[in-house]
């Protein structure tokens, strides 16, 4: 028994922790030879949901492309370029002004080689970029290392590489080394403050490359309080839920059929309870049957893939229309009738568990555009329990009042009775559900580039939306369900006065106003036409000792932004929270701001052999390796962005920080990191 408890508790601490170590992509590579003085390195590489690899031949605008290195060879030449083979998709990318050409769930990439030797010794690799929607991989490498005897030699290209080697030594003796002649002098690593920049000794460097995951772990939230979130989102839909037409009439009903059935009180509040119980296993069910159909990476894919967020978009769309009045979604009437007919043919529990069903069954047409938008909601966070979770919530304040309204029967007097007060309700709800809907669309249209959906447009709609419904509780204006004589109360003038503050909040916003309470929504500042805002955030270092000894001098906080120059959401973040007014003074004035770019391609001044956090050597070739082995290494993370504040000692000052719009949070984050370094 406990063995089986251990296993259980492994399963769940399994389920509800994130890896910070993201390791979407596996590549192996092989030389495939034949007959002939030719032959083929072949890397074949798996692609996790909801990753992509970059192809070759992308430019140098754009993000990390998958290319062919060699440190050495002897014996063997290079045939052509590096040849991408599998399905290749093409899509523009609004980010980056250009189309971009990537492969999902796998791709072969393949270098053409030829014997010059009897012998050969190739030392090479591939680099690759891979990107998902939220987080970037730093530039990759796959070694590719060969020797051995050759099938056979091309005799023109021995004759060539003989040649070649004669001008090695040549220089070589005249005390020049042929590298440096083809790749020119080697600077060192770019400094924004060069002039300005202090030096530190051997020993400082190595405490702060010191390792801090431990104590970066200690900061960093657990994954429960999404979830909890998650649990509150359905708890607010099962309650909303509750007040529509469709359910909150049945609960009277329902309750007084439990305490006229029984004449034992106990028992009748039992069956109560029972009913509201069976509600939350039902509720429960569709959550896992949704996980288990699904999964946490396919609901997450799903999440973030452009064609089902624009089917997201229509299946909301549809669900406000609904709520409107102009028709209703309900299940066949057959199935409600044959449950409740089985409800009545059997007796205890099980009846009980019937009418439940039957109370699903008959109020979907309130419930279902609820639960729909809940479930598409949560899938974005890429957990297996994450939808499970929802409906807990949901069904647990649907539940509630059944139980409650048992064991206190006298409160059903002082509730509210059904009126027209429900069909306002389900109004709301419609307007609420088309403005997400754009939400939704607005992720399609950054993935294809339509452009249809800048910032300016989008929050336009949403003028119009929270106008118009602000217009509607005033009664300017009825829907189809409504009553004819409907008269606005105090509490829709107050709803209608918040509503129509809102959308008067949003107009600045058309002239590029960074409007905080709906960053996280609106798409990024980036896509706005017309902006009068400019409040831009440089980095005033791109070194991290230069940048940290700096900050001693200074007595200041560093933030870490560990970026690429191909990370989209780097950028996203850069146009949405940095050019915020309070951020940007933040990170100007109170913070030394250090960027380091995994995808820097300026070459070391010496290569670094180390021993990966995985035990693997790896060369460090680019200031860019430099930096992605620093973040694996002193932080136990390899995505991007990831912002991380320290003290002049290197000792993180607050949990890290990823992709995330919400500009409250980011100054929160960055208050805490003050503070704690003030203390």
């Amino acid at each position: 028994m406990r063995k089986a408890m251990s296993l259980a508790l492994l399963l769940l601490v399994a389920m509800f922790c994130n890896a910070q170590m993201a390791d979407p992509v596996k590549f192996k590579s092989h030389l495939k030879t034949g007959s002939t003085a030719e032959a083929e390195i072949v890397f074949d590489g798996k692609i996790a949901h909801g990753w992509h690899v970059y192809s070759t031949n992308l430019g140098s605008d754009g993000p990390i492309e998958a290319s062919f290195h060699v440190d050495k060879k002897d014996g063997v030449e290079l045939v052509g370029k590096l040849t991408p083979r599998g399905h290749e998709i093409s899509m523009m990318d609004n980010m980056f002004g250009m189309k971009l050409r990537f492969f999902e769930n796998s791709v072969q990439f393949v270098q053409k080689v030829k014997f010059t030797k009897p012998t050969y010794t190739l030392k090479a690799y591939l680099e690759y970029g891979a990107c998902n929607d939220e987080m970037c991989m730093p530039p990759t490498q796959v070694n590719a290392h060969f020797s051995g005897k050759s099938p056979a030699i091309d005799g023109k290209t021995a004759a060539d590489e003989k040649s070649a080697d004669d001008v090695a030594e040549t220089l070589k003796a005249g005390g020049l080394d042929s590298s440096m002649v083809k790749a020119g002098a080697v600077d060192s690593v770019a400094v924004a403050d060069s002039a300005a920049a202090p030096q530190l000794d051997n020993a400082e460097v190595q405490k702060l490359w010191t390792p801090v995951i431990k104590e970066l772990a200690k900061f960093d939230k657990p994954v429960s309080n999404s979830l909890l979130y998650i649990f509150l989102a359905g708890l607010v839909g099962g309650f909303l839920a509750l007040f529509t037409p469709c359910v909150w009439p049945i609960i009277p009903m329902t309750v007084s059929f439990f305490l006229k059935r029984n004449k034992d009180r106990k028992k009748a509040i039992r069956e109560a309870i029972t009913y509201g119980v069976s509600i939350v296993v039902i509720y429960v069910a569709l959550g896992l049957i949704v996980s288990l159909l699904f999964g946490a990476s396919a609901l997450n894919a799903l999440s973030t893939n452009a064609i089902f967020n624009i089917l997201f978009c229509l299946l909301l769309v549809v669900f406000a229309a609904s709520f409107f009045g102009a028709f209703e979604i309900t299940l066949p009437s057959s199935w409600s009738n044959k449950i409740d007919q089985k409800s009545d043919e059997t007796s205890g529990v099980l009846s009980i568990f019937l009418m439940a069903f039957t109370l699903s069954l008959v109020s979907f047409s309130c419930t279902g555009p609820i639960i729909g938008f809940l479930l598409v909601a949560v899938a974005s966070e890429g957990s297996i329990v994450a939808p499970t979770i929802g409906m807990l919530g949901f069904a647990v304040a649907l539940a509630i009042p059944f139980a409650l309204f048992a064991m206190f029967p006298t409160l059903l007097k002082s509730a509210p009775k059904s009126g027209g007060w429900m069909n306002v309700l389900k109004v709301v709800l419609g307007f609420i559900e088309l403005a997400f809907a754009l939400k939704f669309l607005s992720v399609a249209d950054l993935a294809y580039g339509w452009h249809i959906l800048d910032r300016e447009t989008f929050l336009a709609l949403w003028i119009a939306i929270f106008s118009l419904l602000g217009l509607y509780l005033l009664g300017i204006f009825n829907f189809p369900h409504d009553d004819e004589n409907r008269r606005t109360n105090v509490p829709q003038f107050f709803l209608a006065l918040g509503s129509l503050a809102f959308a008067f909040y949003m107009i600045p916003g058309l002239w590029g106003a960074p409007l905080k309470a709906v960053s996280a929504f609106a798409p990024p500042m980036n896509t706005q036409d017309f902006n009068l805002y400019k409040n831009e955030v440089h980095p005033r270092f791109k070194d991290f000792e230069a940048g940290m000894a700096a900050a001693r001098l200074e007595g200041k906080p560093v933030m870490i932004d560990f970026t690429g120059f191909g990370c989209v959401n780097c950028r996203k973040m850069e146009a949405a929270v940095w050019t915020d007014a309070k951020v940007a003074d933040m990170l100007n004035n109170k913070y030394v701001l250090i960027s380091l770019y995994v995808d820097d391609k300026t070459p070391l001044p010496e290569q670094i052999t180390v021993t990966d956090t995985d035990g693997t050597q790896r060369t460090l070739r680019t200031v860019g390796d430099k930096w992605s082995y620093l973040q694996r290494h002193k932080f136990g993370s390899n995505t991007q962005p990831m912002y991380i504040l320290l003290d002049n000692e290197g000792k993180p000052l607050t949990g890290s920080r990823s992709y995330d719009e919400d500009i409250n949070e980011y100054m929160d984050f960055l208050k805490v990191g003050l503070d704690n370094y003030n203390k």
